[in-house]
């Protein structure tokens, strides 16, 4: 009995160790998002400031739930860019700069506020082999604070490596 029980643990070891790894195969690039301001007062520091803090919020989440993050620099994403919304409406442009960060996939990110009340924060999960719109995502972030923010961006994390590990076990 002892043995059949010492074999499981032994299973369960490695399958954690190589299951994790195997999860882990996909490398997701994370842009800085974007701000699309339809108030009032657009682009106030405050907005800009949230805007920023997505990016770091998002890659410290997915690398958290056991996801590699590829490293961008933001001037070559800049150079992409044709204006605002291009990255995330052309997943063909956004394809080519993953590639060339070597990522498997990438996130093209937007803080979209049409309301002082509420916001959207969004995002395009892009196959970077052949610029294929995977995943839409839009989870909604009552309020300015940051409390608010944060846990939107934590959803949008889950969201996240829900389907890049669906997409590695497809593979």
């Amino acid at each position: 009995m002892k043995n059949s029980v010492d074999a499981r643990l032994i299973a369960a070891f490695f399958l954690m160790i190589f299951g994790t790894s195997a999860l882990a195969e996909s490398r997701i690039a994370v842009l800085v998002f974007e701000l699309k301001d339809l108030t009032l007062a657009p682009g106030i520091p405050e907005e800009q400031e949230r805007t920023a803090s997505i990016k770091p919020q998002l890659e410290a989440e997915l690398t958290t739930l056991g996801n590699d993050i590829v490293e961008t620099d933001f001037a070559s994403q800049q150079q992409a860019d044709a204006g605002t919304g291009y990255l995330f409406d052309h997943h063909d442009v956004a394809a080519k700069l993953g590639k060339q960060f070597g990522a498997d996939y990438i996130l093209v990110g937007r803080l979209h506020k049409p309301s002082f009340l509420f916001a959207y924060i969004m995002g395009h999960l892009i196959r970077v082999e052949d610029g294929k719109l995977i995943a839409d995502y839009t989870f909604e972030a009552k309020g300015p604070n940051r409390f608010q923010t944060n846990k939107t961006v934590k959803t949008l994390a889950k969201a996240i490596d829900k389907d890049l590990k669906r997409l590695s076990q497809s593979h």
